[in-house]
């Protein structure tokens, strides 16, 4: 062997890390810590839009009682849906049968015995509406039914005095 040859292999060789990859990692390091940072704000976002919809939606009415009352051929003919949040019974109109110029619509409450109580007349020829209506009015009612009447309906306290026009069963809808 030379002097040269022992010169070589004897020398260390060189252990450092190159500048490129310092600047590489350290470049990484920042990148990751970005990401990280981004993704937490992201989920505190989420979180936060959550709870926003979720005070939306409590603020929503919630439909609790629902009836479908049909005609005499057993045909849809009104959607009654009760919130009671906003103590509206809304009826919206499945078919085309309207007052006539002498006529009233009266809706009805029926309790397991049979008994009809008036909620009210139907005072707009519109396809959708709404008349106030207390939950105790609803209270142990089983049917909702509407009957045709002369102007102004019954008075306050008696029974309807045309038969039924549209009947169906007022059900508790699951919240």
């Amino acid at each position: 062997m030379t002097s040269t040859d022992s010169a070589v292999s004897q020398a260390p060789a060189d252990r450092r890390v190159s500048s490129w990859w310092r600047l590489l990692a350290v470049a990484l390091l920042v990148l990751l810590l970005i990401g990280w940072a981004a993704s937490a704000s992201m989920v505190e976002q989420l979180k936060a839009q959550i709870v926003h919809l979720q005070g939306k939606l409590a603020d929503q009415p919630q439909i609790t009682q629902v009836a479908v009352l049909a005609d005499g051929q057993g045909l849809p003919a009104m959607l009654a849906t009760f919130t009671a949040k906003d103590n509206k019974l809304q009826l919206q109109r499945l078919n085309e049968v309207k007052e006539g110029r002498e006529d009233s619509m009266q809706v009805w409450v029926l309790g397991a015995d049979g008994k009809p109580r008036s909620l009210g007349i139907i005072e707009s020829k519109y396809k959708t509406l709404q008349i106030p209506v207390l939950p105790v009015d609803l209270q142990g009612a089983v049917e909702l039914a509407i009957s045709a009447e002369n102007k102004g309906g019954v008075a306050a306290g008696a029974p309807p005095s045309l038969p039924w026009l549209f009947k169906g069963w007022l059900v508790q809808k699951a919240i």
